[in-house]
């Protein structure tokens, strides 16, 4: 392999979403870092590959950008993982990619599994024009986000904690607006995949009564949805 780094991304759920081209790069590199080596360490038994392994995750990142940059820098090949989906999308990985970039270390990008595509695509809300905000702040610099939201007028992306998710909802309908239309998919190309759509009072509705699990995907529609293209929540499953 050629010296660089490789940003490949792993499946979100169902391991037949594992590209042939991702397969042979983990295969062929010298070296892989996973942010959970516990989790990735399934996936190459897997696919019967047989690498060194090394952590890199948001609590050691800052201290190991360099050393993994001379050791690209010294001819070896390095392909950066995380435990689902694409590496620096709410993940550690950007510090590395930035590093490598201004030490001129070529850094290549496997296209691949992630999770707001096709929550976004499924919503049924505009994706001609879209904006991701991943994760929102815990605490500080949360209300005031909430509040710019407001005028936003492309679809929105979050992704959420099942915990809190109804909070996050409830959060919406106070700084937003309770009809607002949203999509929440849940256990995206796992068994018990589920996209439920309505109004946030909707979804609001449907959550509290039930235990949420899995990775959720939240997709907000924008200030200019028309009340005339709104679906009842029924309907929308």
């Amino acid at each position: 392999m050629t010296p660089k780094l490789y940003i490949v991304p792993t499946p979100i759920g169902n391991l037949e979403d594992m590209t042939f081209r991702a397969v042979t790069v983990l295969k062929s590199v010298d070296l892989i870092l996973a942010e959970d080596t516990r989790n990735t360490i399934h996936l190459l038994r897997h696919f019967q590959i047989e690498k060194p392994l090394r952590s890199y995750h948001a609590h050691n990142e800052h201290k190991t950008v360099e050393q993994i940059v001379e050791l690209i820098s010294s001819n070896k090949s390095v392909a950066l993982v995380s435990d689902a989906g694409t590496p620096a999308i709410s993940d550690p990985g950007f510090l590395l990619v930035r590093e490598c970039i201004k030490q001129n270390v070529a850094v290549e990008t496997l296209p691949g599994a992630t999770a707001f595509v096709p929550a976004l695509v499924n919503s049924g809300l505009p994706c001609d024009s879209f904006v991701f905000y991943g994760f929102l702040p815990q605490k500080k610099g949360r209300h005031t986000k909430l509040l710019s939201l407001k005028d936003e007028t492309r679809t929105m992306i979050f992704y959420e904690s099942p915990f809190r998710l109804v909070k996050l909802l409830e959060e919406f309908k106070e700084y937003l607006s309770a009809d607002r239309q949203v999509s929440v998919s849940r256990e995206l190309s796992k068994l018990f995949e589920e996209t439920a759509r309505g109004t946030v009072d909707e979804l609001i509705a449907h959550f509290t009564t039930k235990t949420v699990k899995g990775e959720i995907v939240v997709v907000l529609a924008g200030k200019e949805e028309k009340s005339s293209e709104k679906l009842s929540l029924r309907d929308r499953y």
